[in-house]
């Protein structure tokens, strides 16, 4: 984004050139102009800026600059100067959509004040706006597995190559982290896309009835089975079966389910007949499984049959420089759900979203972006809401992302840097500035 500026439309050349200086003075890159046609040569849907015009001109007065600078980009900030006089019409131009306006006599921080949250807003729409886009642009697995961070990268690069792959794979990521997004993915990237996906919820299956839930049953096999019934298995053959919460599958069943992934055939309850099986084993876990086997929760035997090959999935507060690109994709599915427009992001939001830890992970992310989508999510009492300018949001967003990525790398710097694309010395100037560590460059080390 380039740097902000304000477009300045006056015809009275004093006050102009009065109003141009003392805004460069408070840090504003200013463009003046008594010809507001001049002006809106500048204005572009990705103008970083604000356009600041007097009401009352000869020949294109305010109400018409700000209509052509609307029909370029309806969510332009427009900040309105008016006399005394001319105060109704400032109001009436504000529900034709200015963002403020200023009446005669003010002083220049007063208008640097009012310019200074006009472009914030403007930031955050620009933002929006690229988010969108580059949404927009992700089909396929990156449209499916969003994120930016470098571990979301190796993953969706794992996934496209275990996919073209009958292997068996086990997922192993915390709750929420999206372990059947990963598994349906893997699926739908393969062969096997065109046929069956069957997920099955170990931890929801009642005992009584799963193994008639997998394997299926003929009839009479049990006081109750009238009828044949197809499990879920045999529907899912040439197909993949998708087992979420593995860990929480009885140990009797655990026996089975070894004996069916190593045969590829299943005998439905009540019959002695084996069935060839088609599919693909895909497994996923929150719990180190190889531990709770050791702990003889799990069996031994089927974990080292289910890890051929095992995908990690980061949890979301290891990669929260994906949060915004990940906030937007959800509110956009949320928008589709409920058919309801997204509001427009509060100052501050994204910082505020950016520095939780997000136990529930993505689904904690979702259910937050549902929230704010129905009008029901508000910002969280926290620095933005304590108001804290937004040069302290922006830092204490910069310390959250350099202490996270330290703690990823284990306080190794060469991989920190790396990753956050600093260079070494601004790394340590950073580490510096937020007390996040006291090792000098030169006796420190990159390993």
């Amino acid at each position: 984004m380039d740097e902000a500026c304000v477009l300045l439309i006056d015809d009275e050349e004093d006050l102009r050139a009065s109003l141009a200086q003392g805004l460069e003075l408070s840090g504003k890159t200013v463009f003046a102009s008594g010809v507001p046609e001049a002006a809106l040569e500048h204005v572009q849907r990705d103008f970083y800026g604000v356009l600041v015009t007097d009401i009352r001109m000869p020949g294109t007065d305010g109400f018409e600059v700000m209509r052509k600078a609307f029909e370029i980009d309806p969510a332009l900030p427009v900040v309105l100067i008016t006399g005394h006089g001319d105060v109704p019409l400032a109001v009436e131009a504000m529900r034709a959509g200015a963002y403020d306006f200023m009446e005669k006599p003010f002083s220049v921080a007063s208008l640097a004040s009012v310019i200074e949250r006009a472009l914030e807003k403007r930031r955050l729409v620009l933002e929006n706006r690229a988010l969108r886009e580059e949404l927009s642009e992700r089909t396929g697995i990156e449209g499916r597995l969003v994120g930016k961070a470098q571990t979301m990268e190796r993953l969706r690069r794992t996934v496209v190559a275990l996919a073209a792959t009958d292997a068996d794979v086990l997922i192993l990521g915390e709750t929420g982290s999206g372990k059947e997004v990963v598994a349906r993915a893997l699926h739908d990237e393969g062969p096997r896309a065109k046929k069956p996906f069957v997920a099955l919820n170990c931890g929801a299956l009642p005992a009584e009835i799963i193994e008639s839930e997998l394997f299926g049953h003929e009839k009479g096999a049990f006081t109750g089975a009238s009828g044949q019934r197809i499990g879920k298995m045999e529907h899912a053959h040439g197909g993949t079966v998708f087992l979420d919460e593995i860990e929480s599958m009885p140990l009797e069943l655990q026996v089975k389910l070894l004996r069916v992934i190593e045969s590829r055939t299943i005998e439905r309850l009540g019959s002695n007949k084996s069935i060839d099986l088609d599919v693909r084993f895909i497994a996923a876990t929150k719990e180190d499984l190889e531990a709770a086997g050791r702990a003889g929760r799990f069996r031994l035997d089927l974990f080292y049959r289910l890890n051929v090959v095992s995908v990690g999935i980061p949890p979301l507060r290891d990669r929260r420089e994906d949060i915004p690109l990940l906030f937007h994709h959800l509110a956009r599915e949320a928008r589709a759900r409920y058919r309801r427009e997204i509001p427009d992001l509060p100052v501050g939001y994204m910082a505020e979203l950016m520095a939780r830890d997000w136990p529930g992970n993505v689904r904690e992310l979702r259910n937050v972006a549902d929230r704010f989508v129905l009008g029901l999510e508000h910002l969280p009492v926290g620095a933005a809401a304590q108001g804290e300018t937004l040069f302290e949001q922006v830092a204490a967003y910069e310390k959250a992302l350099i202490a996270a990525e330290l703690k990823r790398n284990e306080g190794a710097i060469k991989p920190t840097y790396e990753n956050l694309g600093l260079s070494r010395k601004a790394l340590y100037e950073k580490m510096r500035k937020y007390g996040l560590g006291k090792q000098e460059p030169e006796a420190a080390s990159d390993f």
